[in-house]
């Protein structure tokens, strides 16, 4: 069995981890590399392998740094299933579409500087007609049931807790060759135990080869509950400014523990008089999906929704406003009251959170919010480092307002989290390979699990890196 790790190798996106095994090739994830963006665009757009002799898929959840390079897969020439769980595919029916539209009206207002400038146009990675044609390879299955993918090759999903539908993939492999059995668990992403809505991530009993996330791996999160106070704090300071809390927010999974969470404040009236805007429409398509899968839900959840017939859905309240239409979220612009403006994207690349950046951060009445994890090289995370100086839309702005993060509702296990969950394994892998990270996320926890779980070998893959097992 050979593992090439073609994305999310010492870095956190673009997830891509071919397998190859009985003269067969099956494909971990399939994500879109976030960063440069003439890096980007250059490695999203050139597949490191042949996409037709990719036999299968298996999809780890929907987020697009997992997700969202299929389309550019199949328009290559792959042909097989995509293998997820029922909530991934009705996510992927969204957020791909909306990756689609991103990109393509990305690539209207570049060309239209290219064109001024006599250069030739570019052509986005791939259409919403492109997206739809990757949906129809699309294969569900439950958690829990084991199929054949391949002969001789069993799949099984359990929760991974990170996001709706979010998978550890375990591969039960008979190995022609060698006449050996193999048991390949791949994490995906880790969720964070206790975090409301969803389910704590499934702890694995055995594993022959490991493949980690570790996006955490040297830092530790502070509970919900204290981000929610500090959220509640944050709020009313901004408020008594006059100014805007803006939050950068993945529209899948974010955005609803927030609203989750200032349905909560709210309802025991701890949240000042203001309007909250959800200013997203992938967001405003998920949280509709997400009302259609109770059975993610974990038993606190489902006990805030069946406990008070008044508030039967947790991603709805009094003041909160789902913004949809592109006229809605310009009159946000005009907006001069304190209020709360949740948008996507998560790390700042694109979206309509761009504009609400554009136009609220040099006022230090307002509030920028971090929430989730800011690759290098992006929007997000330069702001999180409070660079003085920024770029949108290749203006340079000022950043006069206040910069606060919040870790709390990370959607990622930190690193207590990820050590807890590798060392239930009963049968300790004899070989694991972490992915996902950027130093030291990567070298701390290697060398925290060999030392405190007792992992025998653990490997930091290089990009394009390949073993032979």
């Amino acid at each position: 069995m050979k593992i090439t790790f073609h994305g999310a190798a010492r870095a956190v996106t673009g997830s891509q981890h071919l397998i190859e095994v009985n003269d067969r090739r099956i494909l971990l994830d399939c994500g879109l590399y976030q960063g440069k963006r003439s890096e980007a665009y250059d490695r999203n757009r050139r597949l490191p392998f042949e996409a037709s002799r990719i036999d299968v898929v298996v999809l780890s959840h929907a987020h697009i740094d997992h997700s969202g390079n299929l389309p550019t897969l199949v328009k290559a020439g792959f042909r097989g299933d995509i293998y997820t769980t029922f909530a991934t595919q009705d996510l992927c029916g969204a957020m791909l579409l909306d990756s689609a539209y991103i990109q393509e009206r990305d690539v209207q207002y570049v060309n239209k500087k290219r064109a001024r400038k006599g250069e030739p146009p570019f052509k986005p990675l791939y259409t919403q007609a492109e997206a739809v044609q990757a949906l129809r390879y699309f294969h569900a299955i439950a958690y829990e049931r084991t199929v054949t993918i391949l002969p001789d090759i069993t799949l099984t999903f359990y929760d991974a807790g990170h996001m709706l539908g979010s998978a550890i993939v375990v591969l039960n492999i008979s190995e022609r060759e060698s006449r050996r059995d193999i048991r390949l668990v791949f994490s995906g992403d880790l969720g964070q135990p206790g975090l409301p809505i969803l389910r704590d991530p499934t702890l694995i009993d055995e594993a022959d080869v490991l493949i980690m996330e570790s996006t955490y791996g040297d830092r530790l999160h502070e509970s919900f509950e204290d981000s929610t106070r500090r959220l509640e704090q944050i709020v009313a300071q901004t408020y008594k400014r006059g100014g805007k809390v803006i939050v950068p927010s993945f529209a899948v999974g974010r955005t609803q523990e927030l609203v989750y969470a200032l349905h909560q404040l709210q309802r025991k009236g701890d949240l000042p008089p203001l309007k909250i805007f959800v200013d997203s429409p992938l967001a405003v398509n998920v949280t509709a999906i997400f009302a259609n899968h109770p059975e993610a839900y974990d038993e606190e959840t489902r006990a805030f929704i069946s406990g008070d017939k008044a508030h039967l859905d947790p991603f709805g309240f009094q003041g909160l406003i789902y913004v949809r239409s592109v006229e809605e979220s310009k009159a946000l612009n005009f907006l001069n009251e304190p209020a709360i403006i949740i948008s996507a994207s998560g790390m700042a690349e694109s979206g309509r959170i761009l504009h609400h950046l554009a136009n609220n951060v040099e006022d230090p009445r307002n509030t920028i919010l971090i929430v989730g994890f800011q690759a290098e090289h992006t929007l997000g995370r330069r702001i999180e480092e409070r660079q003085p100086r920024i770029r949108i839309f290749g203006e340079e702005y000022q950043l006069r307002a206040q910069v606060e993060r919040l870790t709390g509702f990370s959607a990622h296990a930190d690193r207590n989290a990820l050590l807890a969950w590798a060392g239930a394994f009963k049968k300790k892998p004899l070989r694991t390979f972490l992915v996902h990270g950027e130093e030291p996320a990567l070298s701390s926890l290697a060398e925290a699990l060999k030392a405190e779980v007792g992992f025998e070998r653990v490997d930091i893959p290089d990009l394009h890196q390949a073993f032979s097992l």
